[in-house]
């Protein structure tokens, strides 16, 4: 690895630890942060498998109220680096991607409470009408964040490829990667629940089981999925269109329903 990749992965770490905060442009994300990486290190094929992958996994880590999600940035830019500079599998990938978003949780869980400091001094420089220090304050706390990414990605970039990592990565037990790896793929079936059920569409319960029935029982590839749920999707709207425009004429949209009792007499 250059100089000029390991500075360029120190950003692009920055960002991702950053955004995990922040949650607007979404650079957090396993898909853009892996990619990002793969861009740096030169294997953007890699990043983008292992970050689609990864996405599918991390669909439903978010933040509710207080509770803290596993943190997807730590886990998309050290598995990243891993995989393409340790030359790992995905599969692997995949394996050290939970555990290392747990290991994410709980350091963003400890930024967070140094940055209460961080709260407690804009509310003084709020009281001396101190705009500027007040600004320094979220910088200083949004650096944390950026900074409690970056640094684990630098020690793993420093070491990965080296063939004390490659050989301590292939001693794991089987066992325990393909555990991680079944693991995973109870995880997205539970991040689609969570999505949905936050989502409150209960409407959309059907698509859900009925695209897991399909894909254990048929050979169909992403592509069909893909194309199935822009059909199901169409129909669901245009149902749904039908609906509101019986609503806003006043009809019920069922037509024994809307039969004037007076009618009858």
């Amino acid at each position: 690895m250059t100089s000029m990749q390991f500075i360029l992965l120190f950003v692009v770490a920055m960002i991702a630890g950053m955004a995990s905060v922040l949650d607007e442009a979404q650079f957090h994300r396993p898909l853009v942060a892996c990619t990002m990486v793969g861009m740096v290190l030169g294997d953007v094929t890699t990043g983008i498998i292992l970050g689609g992958t990864l996405e599918m996994l991390a669909l439903g880590w978010m933040n509710v109220g207080a509770a803290m999600a596993p943190d997807a940035a730590l886990a998309s830019v050290v598995s990243a680096i891993l995989v393409i500079v340790g030359h790992q599998s995905i599969g692997a990938g995949i394996a050290l991607a939970v555990p290392l978003a747990a290991a994410g949780q709980v350091l963003t869980i400890f930024v967070r409470t140094i940055t209460v400091f961080f709260q407690h001094l804009a509310d003084k420089f709020a009281l001396q009408g101190n705009a500027f220090g007040i600004e320094m304050c979220h910088l200083g706390g949004l650096l944390l964040q950026g900074i409690r990414v970056a640094i684990p990605a630098m020690l793993v970039a420093a070491v990965a490829g080296t063939d004390t990592v490659n050989s301590m990565l292939s001693s794991i037990p089987e066992v325990i990667t393909r555990g991680l790896q079944v693991s995973g793929g109870f995880i997205v079936v539970v991040g689609y629940a969570m999505v949905i059920n936050m989502m409150n569409a209960k409407s959309l319960m059907p698509y859900f089981f009925l695209g897991f029935l399909l894909a254990v029982f048929t050979d169909i590839n992403l592509i069909g999925f893909g194309a199935i749920g822009l059909i199901c999707a169409f129909f669901h709207i245009k149902g749904l269109e039908r609906e509101l425009s019986a609503a806003a004429a006043g009809h019920s949209g069922n037509p024994v329903d809307d039969v004037d009792d007076s009618d009858l007499m």
